[in-house]
Protein backbone atom coordinates (compact mmCIF):
# COMPACT_ATOMS: atom_id res chain seq x y z
CA UNK A 1 0.00 0.00 0.00
CA UNK A 2 1.39 3.41 -0.92
CA UNK A 3 1.18 6.32 1.45
CA UNK A 4 2.45 9.88 1.71
CA UNK A 5 5.08 10.79 4.23
CA UNK A 6 4.39 14.16 5.83
CA UNK A 7 8.03 14.61 6.80
CA UNK A 8 9.00 14.16 3.15
CA UNK A 9 6.70 17.01 2.14
CA UNK A 10 8.19 19.24 4.78
CA UNK A 11 11.69 18.31 3.60
CA UNK A 12 10.83 19.20 0.00
CA UNK A 13 9.45 22.53 1.18
CA UNK A 14 12.67 23.25 3.05
CA UNK A 15 14.73 22.37 0.00
CA UNK A 16 12.67 24.72 -2.14
CA UNK A 17 13.11 27.48 0.44
CA UNK A 18 16.88 26.89 0.48
CA UNK A 19 17.01 27.06 -3.32
CA UNK A 20 15.11 30.34 -3.29
CA UNK A 21 17.46 31.73 -0.66
CA UNK A 22 20.54 30.76 -2.67
CA UNK A 23 19.03 32.22 -5.82
CA UNK A 24 18.31 35.48 -4.01
CA UNK A 25 21.86 35.69 -2.70
CA UNK A 26 23.29 35.02 -6.14
CA UNK A 27 21.06 37.70 -7.65
CA UNK A 28 22.15 40.19 -4.97
CA UNK A 29 25.82 39.47 -5.68
CA UNK A 30 25.26 39.92 -9.41
CA UNK A 31 23.40 43.18 -8.84
CA UNK A 32 26.20 44.40 -6.56
CA UNK A 33 28.80 43.52 -9.19
CA UNK A 34 26.69 45.29 -11.81
CA UNK A 35 26.55 48.44 -9.73
CA UNK A 36 30.31 48.41 -9.01
CA UNK A 37 31.44 47.66 -12.55
CA UNK A 38 28.89 49.84 -14.34
CA UNK A 39 29.56 52.85 -16.54
CA UNK A 40 30.73 55.99 -14.78
CA UNK A 41 31.78 59.42 -16.02
CA UNK A 42 33.89 61.87 -14.04
CA UNK A 43 34.98 65.49 -14.39
CA UNK A 44 37.99 64.93 -12.11
CA UNK A 45 38.79 65.60 -8.48
CA UNK A 46 38.42 69.37 -8.97
CA UNK A 47 34.88 69.96 -10.20
CA UNK A 48 34.91 73.76 -9.85
CA UNK A 49 37.31 76.02 -11.75
CA UNK A 50 37.93 79.76 -11.82
CA UNK A 51 39.14 81.16 -15.16
CA UNK A 52 39.87 84.63 -16.48
CA UNK A 53 37.58 86.36 -18.96
CA UNK A 54 38.83 85.91 -22.52
CA UNK A 55 40.91 82.80 -21.81
CA UNK A 56 40.56 79.24 -23.13
CA UNK A 57 39.61 76.48 -20.70
CA UNK A 58 39.47 72.71 -20.81
CA UNK A 59 36.17 71.26 -19.63
CA UNK A 60 37.18 67.73 -18.61
CA UNK A 61 35.31 64.43 -18.63
CA UNK A 62 36.41 60.78 -18.71
CA UNK A 63 34.45 57.53 -18.75
CA UNK A 64 35.14 54.08 -17.28
CA UNK A 65 33.52 50.65 -17.28
CA UNK A 66 34.94 47.41 -15.91
CA UNK A 67 33.14 45.31 -18.51
CA UNK A 68 34.03 47.54 -21.47
CA UNK A 69 31.98 49.69 -23.83
CA UNK A 70 30.02 49.18 -27.02
CA UNK A 71 28.24 51.91 -28.96
CA UNK A 72 28.92 54.41 -26.20
CA UNK A 73 26.87 57.57 -26.67
CA UNK A 74 27.93 60.83 -25.00
CA UNK A 75 27.01 64.51 -25.00
CA UNK A 76 27.73 67.83 -23.29
CA UNK A 77 25.08 70.31 -22.15
CA UNK A 78 25.34 73.77 -20.64
CA UNK A 79 22.79 74.62 -17.95
CA UNK A 80 21.51 78.08 -18.93
CA UNK A 81 19.27 78.91 -15.97
CA UNK A 82 17.41 75.61 -16.27
CA UNK A 83 17.54 75.39 -20.08
CA UNK A 84 19.94 72.68 -21.24
CA UNK A 85 21.86 73.81 -24.33
CA UNK A 86 23.58 71.01 -26.23
CA UNK A 87 27.21 71.82 -26.99
CA UNK A 88 28.37 68.59 -28.62
CA UNK A 89 27.56 64.88 -28.86
CA UNK A 90 29.12 61.73 -30.28
CA UNK A 91 29.57 57.99 -30.07
CA UNK A 92 32.35 55.41 -29.72
CA UNK A 93 31.67 52.11 -31.48
CA UNK A 94 33.93 49.92 -29.32
CA UNK A 95 37.07 49.89 -27.18
CA UNK A 96 39.91 51.62 -29.04
CA UNK A 97 37.69 53.12 -31.74
CA UNK A 98 38.00 56.88 -32.21
CA UNK A 99 34.95 59.00 -31.31
CA UNK A 100 32.59 60.27 -34.00
CA UNK A 101 31.16 63.58 -32.87
CA UNK A 102 29.26 66.72 -33.79
CA UNK A 103 29.76 70.22 -32.32
CA UNK A 104 26.91 72.73 -31.94
CA UNK A 105 28.82 75.71 -30.51
CA UNK A 106 31.20 77.96 -32.43
CA UNK A 107 33.72 78.25 -29.57
CA UNK A 108 33.75 74.57 -28.65
CA UNK A 109 36.42 72.14 -29.85
CA UNK A 110 36.08 68.46 -28.97
CA UNK A 111 39.48 67.04 -27.88
CA UNK A 112 38.50 63.60 -26.58
CA UNK A 113 40.01 60.28 -27.60
CA UNK A 114 39.20 56.69 -26.73
CA UNK A 115 42.77 55.71 -25.83
CA UNK A 116 42.51 57.78 -22.66
CA UNK A 117 38.73 57.30 -22.24
CA UNK A 118 38.49 61.05 -22.71
CA UNK A 119 35.44 63.00 -23.91
CA UNK A 120 36.59 66.50 -22.91
CA UNK A 121 36.33 69.73 -24.90
CA UNK A 122 37.96 73.15 -25.11
CA UNK A 123 35.95 76.36 -24.75
CA UNK A 124 37.64 79.32 -26.46
CA UNK A 125 37.51 83.01 -25.52
CA UNK A 126 35.20 82.57 -22.55
CA UNK A 127 32.91 85.36 -21.39
CA UNK A 128 30.90 85.97 -18.26
CA UNK A 129 27.92 84.43 -20.06
CA UNK A 130 29.79 81.11 -20.12
CA UNK A 131 29.80 80.88 -16.34
CA UNK A 132 27.76 78.02 -14.93
CA UNK A 133 27.38 74.22 -14.94
CA UNK A 134 28.49 71.92 -17.76
CA UNK A 135 26.98 68.42 -17.71
CA UNK A 136 28.79 65.41 -19.20
CA UNK A 137 26.47 62.48 -20.05
CA UNK A 138 27.23 58.98 -21.37
CA UNK A 139 25.21 55.82 -22.14
CA UNK A 140 26.66 52.35 -22.75
CA UNK A 141 24.75 49.98 -25.04
CA UNK A 142 26.83 47.01 -23.75
CA UNK A 143 25.35 47.51 -20.27
CA UNK A 144 21.75 47.61 -21.50
CA UNK A 145 21.99 51.38 -21.96
CA UNK A 146 23.21 52.10 -18.47
CA UNK A 147 23.91 55.85 -18.22
CA UNK A 148 25.70 58.25 -15.93
CA UNK A 149 26.42 61.98 -15.76
CA UNK A 150 28.77 64.41 -14.01
CA UNK A 151 28.82 68.20 -13.61
CA UNK A 152 31.68 70.68 -13.96
CA UNK A 153 31.24 74.27 -12.72
CA UNK A 154 33.02 77.23 -14.34
CA UNK A 155 33.44 80.66 -12.72
CA UNK A 156 34.61 83.55 -14.92
CA UNK A 157 36.50 86.48 -13.32
CA UNK A 158 38.21 89.68 -14.47
CA UNK A 159 41.50 88.56 -12.99
CA UNK A 160 42.72 85.66 -10.98
CA UNK A 161 43.25 86.80 -7.40
CA UNK A 162 46.60 85.80 -5.98
CA UNK A 163 46.39 84.33 -2.52
CA UNK A 164 48.30 86.33 0.09
CA UNK A 165 50.57 83.89 1.89
CA UNK A 166 52.13 86.48 4.22
CA UNK A 167 50.32 85.25 7.32
CA UNK A 168 51.10 81.65 6.48
CA UNK A 169 54.78 82.52 5.98
CA UNK A 170 54.90 84.33 9.35
CA UNK A 171 53.25 81.40 11.15
CA UNK A 172 55.59 78.87 9.52
CA UNK A 173 58.62 81.05 10.39
CA UNK A 174 57.56 81.41 14.03
CA UNK A 175 56.87 77.70 14.40
CA UNK A 176 60.18 76.88 12.72
CA UNK A 177 62.02 79.30 15.00
CA UNK A 178 60.44 77.80 18.12
CA UNK A 179 61.32 74.28 17.00
CA UNK A 180 64.88 75.35 16.19
CA UNK A 181 65.23 77.02 19.60
CA UNK A 182 63.99 73.90 21.37
CA UNK A 183 66.44 71.73 19.46
CA UNK A 184 69.38 74.05 20.32
CA UNK A 185 68.24 74.19 23.97
CA UNK A 186 68.08 70.40 24.22
CA UNK A 187 71.53 70.02 22.63
CA UNK A 188 73.09 72.59 24.99
CA UNK A 189 71.35 70.99 27.96
CA UNK A 190 72.66 67.56 26.98
CA UNK A 191 76.23 68.91 26.66
CA UNK A 192 76.07 70.68 30.04
CA UNK A 193 74.75 67.56 31.76
CA UNK A 194 77.47 65.51 30.07
CA UNK A 195 80.28 67.81 31.30
CA UNK A 196 78.81 67.99 34.82
CA UNK A 197 78.63 64.21 35.05
CA UNK A 198 82.17 63.92 33.72
CA UNK A 199 83.41 66.41 36.31
CA UNK A 200 81.62 64.53 39.11
CA UNK A 201 83.29 61.31 37.98
CA UNK A 202 86.73 62.95 38.17
CA UNK A 203 85.99 64.30 41.67
CA UNK A 204 84.92 60.84 42.82
CA UNK A 205 88.11 59.32 41.44
CA UNK A 206 90.19 61.90 43.33
CA UNK A 207 88.33 61.20 46.59
CA UNK A 208 88.75 57.46 46.20
CA UNK A 209 92.49 57.89 45.52
CA UNK A 210 92.95 60.06 48.60
CA UNK A 211 91.09 57.60 50.82
CA UNK A 212 93.24 54.72 49.56
CA UNK A 213 96.45 56.62 50.39
CA UNK A 214 95.35 57.28 53.97
CA UNK A 215 94.43 53.64 54.53
CA UNK A 216 97.79 52.43 53.24
CA UNK A 217 99.67 54.81 55.55
CA UNK A 218 97.74 53.68 58.57
CA UNK A 219 98.28 50.06 57.66
CA UNK A 220 102.01 50.73 57.32
CA UNK A 221 102.19 52.16 60.81
CA UNK A 222 100.28 49.28 62.24
CA UNK A 223 102.54 46.77 60.58
CA UNK A 224 105.57 48.52 61.85
CA UNK A 225 104.24 48.46 65.37
CA UNK A 226 103.40 44.85 65.04
CA UNK A 227 106.89 44.02 63.82
CA UNK A 228 108.47 45.98 66.57
CA UNK A 229 106.34 44.25 69.12
CA UNK A 230 107.23 40.83 67.79
CA UNK A 231 110.92 41.64 67.57
CA UNK A 232 111.24 42.60 71.28
CA UNK A 233 112.21 39.51 73.36
CA UNK A 234 110.63 38.86 76.66
CA UNK A 235 112.84 39.12 79.77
Amino acid sequence: MAYKDGSGSRLSGRLRSGDLLHSGLALSVLLGFWCVSGLEVSTGKITVMEAMNGSTVLIPCTYSSCIGIQRLYFNWHYDDNGTMLKLCEGSIAAEGAEPRFSVYHERVEFVGNSKKSNISFLLYNITFADEGDYVCFARNFKEKNRNHSATFTLHVVDQVVEIDNTLTTIIVSVVGGVIGFLIIFMVVKALVVHFILKKDDKNKECLVGSSAGVDNTENGHTTAKGTEAKGTPKA
